[in-house]
């Protein structure tokens, strides 16, 4: 008889997320499987955010929040792509 092992789903439909938050406006910006992935990835975008930041101002571009969260790979949308570290593209948040 073959032994069988049960598999939990769950660990691998969890992923981490890097939220990019601007006011009300949340947006998936990057995902990691490993939590110090996307926590180094979130210090790595907040230290961009902060070297541009008067730049932002300036050119009156919205200045994204990072955060952490768990998401489930079923939770990104369909054609989800990364967003850029300063949270913006073509003058646009994406």
């Amino acid at each position: 008889m073959a032994d069988l092992t049960l598999v939990k789903r769950g660990d691998e439909d969890t992923l981490w997320a890097v939220v990019a938050t601007v006011g009300k406006l949340n947006r998936v910006a990057e995902v990691y499987r490993s939590r110090n992935q996307a926590v180094e990835d979130r210090d790595w975008r907040a230290r961009e955010v902060s070297a541009y930041a008067d730049f932002l101002r300036r050119s009156k571009q919205p200045v994204p929040h990072y955060s952490v969260a768990p998401i489930r790979r079923s939770d990104l949308p369909r054609k989800w792509t990364p967003l850029p570290a300063l949270g913006f593209l073509r003058g646009e948040f994406i």
